[in-house]
């Protein structure tokens, strides 16, 4: 007889761990977290490559519940928030719910019965309520190159860095030029004989301005109250910058800065040419680094601007038709994000999956629930992304959310919970208006943030704090709650 929950969560990264943990405070009956892989940590247990960091200040990356006043740097490397993550885990006593290697294979709504039937790789239970929180950065990209199958050196994505393979004096070949690329690229520029970057389009790039935080910081922060009002002062200064992404032209700014920082870090005019961006400011996600460029400007890299053809058993060939002789290729390409490979394991009402259910776009009222897939809750779901503050403040609102859900269905005895098909769409509808206009949908460049559609379904398109207010309460008008009096409590 399978394990009966009231809540199943899958995931544990940031969003899964913040939903166990508010669930064990408000005693919320038997809950489980469902992890793949066996540690926690989500995308800082995957993302372990060489100069692996955060890209937002250390003091606002952590629950607003239980803040870290120990962070070693202004932006922490990953080593310290896996630390951290694994360390609230512990002090909130939620690690004997977690269930490491169980892979969540298939989560069937069962109508009959008003619950989920969830098989894993270790067997099978049932839970009234699915959290998924497996994250949009979990399951990486690589791109379909002609003739890769063939190619007989190492090959390996950044999420998946293989560190027992010595890089030292190969001929190494990096893919991509995104967020992940950025950092390891100068953590491994030193040790490899040549490092040839193939870039497609070129990033920008501003300042890190990082910094080892100082014993008297330390000390200081120890101060009552004194880490909640850094985090708060960080937290304005970067909802601040989401002017510039509404409206293109004060991000002009951003951009003088970007071009001075480059001009200053790259030597070389034909180099500065190369890196510097066709597109506007903002259209693709702003990269941070102040170890980026330097580490271009050195004799053993050569940018590559040509686009690849295919790749031999021991070469890549551009368009060329220039050969470049590698040892190793490294995938800096991202991961699955508009077509989240979990959407393909979650089946609602109707038997279809939530991939099917989006297969044009894939949308979420309140990037939290979905019509046809009763007492489903998405963390971190559809246009709930920020290109200009710290995600847990996100998940934090979203947590907020299903617990009001949760005490809703206490106080009204329902066993279901599902958004109206009209509420979801007028949402949506909304959401979709507020992004017109912003720097992501200029058409200036085509982004991840966009699906084939050219549709927007990942980053939120105002102010984080206006989804704060969206997300105090449970609307319970947008909702069908259901009863069932034959369902087992």
């Amino acid at each position: 007889m399978s394990e009966h929950l009231r809540v199943a969560i899958i995931g544990a990264g940031f969003a899964g761990i913040g939903m166990a943990i508010k669930l064990q405070q408000a005693n919320a009956g038997p809950y489980l977290v469902f992890e793949r892989a066996g540690r926690i940590g989500g995308t800082w247990r995957e993302n372990h490559y060489p100069g692996c960091c955060c890209d937002v200040p250390s003091h606002v990356y952590s629950y607003s519940f239980d803040l870290n006043k120990g962070w070693s740097r202004g932006f922490a490397p990953q080593w310290e928030i896996l630390c951290y993550i694994e360390q609230t885990a512990r002090h909130h006593n939620v690690i004997p719910h977690i269930r490491c290697n169980h892979e969540v294979v298939l989560a069937t709504w069962d109508e009959a019965a008003h619950r989920w039937i969830i098989d894993t790789s270790q067997g099978v239970f049932t839970a009234d309520i699915l959290v998924n929180a497996s994250g949009a950065l979990s399951d990486p990209k690589a791109p379909e190159i002609p003739g890769i199958e063939g190619f007989t050196g190492k090959m390996f994505h950044s999420a998946q860095w293989d560190h027992d393979h010595d890089l030292s004096g190969e001929r190494v070949a990096v893919i991509g030029t995104g967020a992940s690329a950025i950092q390891f690229v100068p953590a491994i520029q030193p040790d490899v004989a040549r490092l040839m970057l193939f870039q497609r389009t070129a990033p920008w790039v501003i300042p890190r301005w990082d910094h080892q935080i100082t014993r008297i910081e330390h000390l200081l922060l120890k101060i009552p109250f004194s880490e909640a009002l850094v985090r708060a002062v960080l937290y304005w200064g970067l909802e601040a910058r989401l002017i510039g992404f509404r409206h293109p032209r004060v991000m002009q700014l951003a951009d003088r800065l970007a071009r001075w920082h480059l001009k200053r870090q790259v030597s070389d005019p034909d180099l500065r040419r190369k890196l510097t961006p066709g597109y506007i400011m903002g259209c693709k996600r702003i990269l941070i680094s102040d170890n980026y460029y330097p580490s271009l400007d050195q004799d053993n890299v050569e940018v590559v601007t040509d686009g690849i053809a295919e790749v031999t058993d021991h070469a890549i060939i551009t368009t060329n038709g220039t050969e470049h002789r590698v040892d190793t290729i490294i995938f800096g390409t991202g991961f699955e994000v508009t077509k989240p490979p979990i959407a393909r394991r979650i089946r609602g009402r109707d038997g279809r999956t939530l991939a099917e259910h989006w297969a044009t776009s894939m949308q979420a009222h309140k990037g939290t629930t979905v019509p046809g897939f009763p007492n489903l809750v998405m963390m971190t779901g559809p246009n709930t992304g920020l290109g200009h503050n710290s995600m847990i403040f996100m998940i934090e609102s979203q947590l907020a959310y299903v617990l009001d859900c949760l005490r809703v269905m206490r106080e009204s005895g329902a066993t279901t919970f599902e958004v109206k098909p009209d509420a979801a769409e007028r949402y949506n509808k909304q959401l979709q208006q507020k992004l017109q206009g912003t720097v992501w949908t200029s058409g200036h460049c085509h982004s991840w943030y966009l699906d084939d559609t050219g549709r927007n379904t990942i980053l939120w398109p105002t102010f984080s704090w206006t989804y704060r207010r969206h997300t105090r309460n449970f609307d319970t008008e947008s909702y069908e709650l259901a009863t069932r009096s034959d369902v087992r409590p």
